[in-house]
This record gives C-alpha cells, sequence and structure tokens, in this order.
C-alpha cells in the first residue's frame, strides 16, 4: 500500500503530541490517516464481494473509525509500527461483526440472495432481494468471520506481519523495513502464519 510523501512522519509527529498529552492530536491522527483506512476497507471489501454488496467502502470505514476513535482513548500507540497494528485490529474486528450481523441467525444477508442488481449512480452494485443461497453465501461469510477471529489468535509476530500484509495490502519488503528486520524473516513468519491459519481453520492436510 503506497503511502504519500510525509505520511510517516506527520503521523509519528502527531501520535509522539498525543502521547504528550495533546489531546486535540487524536482528531488529527483519525483525519490523518483517514485516506490510508478508506483504501484498506475498500480492499478488503473488494476480496468479500458479498459483504461488499450489503456495506460500502465509507461505511465500514465510518465503523471502524470510530472503533479506532474509542480505543486511542485508551491506548496511545508510540510508533507508526504501534498504530497500524491498532488499525489493523480494528478492521479485523469491524469484519468479523460485519459478517456476524449480516450472516447470522436474523441478518438481512442471510435472508437475500447476494447477487447483485444493476449498479446505482455511485457504481456500488444493489442486491437483487432474493431468496438466500446458505450454501454460499451465509456459510462462506460465517467462516470468514472464523478466519478474522483466527487471525486474531496467531501468535505476536505471526499476526503482525499478517496483518500488515494481508489486511493493509503492504509488500514484504516494506513490513521488513516498518519492522526493522530482514525480508527474509518476514517471509519467513508469513508462511508460518498461514500455516498457523490452516491448522486453526481444520485445513491443515499434514
Amino acid at each position: 500500500m503506497t503511502e504519500q510523501p510525509g505520511y510517516t512522519t506527520r503521523l509519528q509527529s502527531l501520535l509522539d503530541r498525543w502521547g504528550a498529552g495533546d489531546e486535540s492530536a487524536m482528531d488529527e491522527i483519525i483525519i490523518h490517516s483517514q485516506n490510508r483506512l478508506r483504501r484498506m476497507a475498500s480492499r478488503m471489501l473488494a476480496a468479500k464481494p458479498h459483504v461488499g454488496r450489503w456495506n460500502q467502502t465509507d461505511d465500514v470505514l465510518q465503523n471502524a473509525l470510530v472503533r479506532l476513535h474509542r480505543s486511542l482513548k485508551d491506548v496511545k500507540p508510540d510508533s507508526k509500527r504501534a498504530f497500524n497494528g491498532l488499525a489493523a485490529t480494528q478492521i479485523r474486528r469491524e469484519l468479523i461483526d460485519m459478517a456476524r450481523s449480516l450472516y447470522g441467525p436474523e441478518g438481512h444477508g442471510r435472508h437475500h440472495k447476494s447477487d447483485p442488481g444493476e449498479a446505482g449512480p455511485d457504481g456500488n452494485a444493489r442486491p437483487l432481494h432474493e431468496d438466500a443461497d446458505p450454501a454460499t453465501d451465509v456459510v462462506g461469510q460465517l467462516e470468514m468471520a472464523e478466519f478474522h477471529e483466527s487471525v486474531g489468535r496467531l501468535a505476536d509476530e505471526e499476526r503482525e506481519v499478517f496483518e500488515l500484509v494481508f489486511y493493509q495490502g503492504m509488500t514484504q519488503a516494506e513490513v521488513a523495513h516498518l519492522l526493522e528486520v530482514s525480508e527474509r524473516t518476514i517471509k519467513r513468519r508469513w508462511r508460518q502464519a498461514r500455516l498457523s491459519l490452516k491448522r486453526a481453520l481444520g485445513l491443515d492436510e499434514g
């Protein structure tokens, strides 16, 4: 996920102010991070079309920002690395709650087919409001919620790398630079994270 020039420097400055007790810095952190979080939400929705048809990117962004705002009241990340981890956690939790609310017993998505209808003026497809196919829509999205929950249970080093690559779209080279370790180390942690997830989800063939 390519960042605008100066993004990191500005973010670090805001985090330093927030850590020093400048209450106004929190809102500035949120504003400064909106574009990055919007790209993250858009990326995640594009990979999950069933959910994306019921929730536009800005809807997900708004909920994630509310979560992040609440978190910053209790946690004061002192670095871009810490902030990225906190932001990724909020996105992950939002995706879990989204899948549960849409595809739980009373969820709107459970009772309507999620195939897209004709696109509206904003370019987003509209649901056709047909009967749902439980074999694809419901089961698939609840399994996705389980997937996100399993990410949260990974070992710290594995989870950090997985969230940065998967949720934030960073390259392994970018993650290595951020975490100040070798790219080889990141490749190893990324591989181990995926293996751990396969085992947690019962997909381990060994």
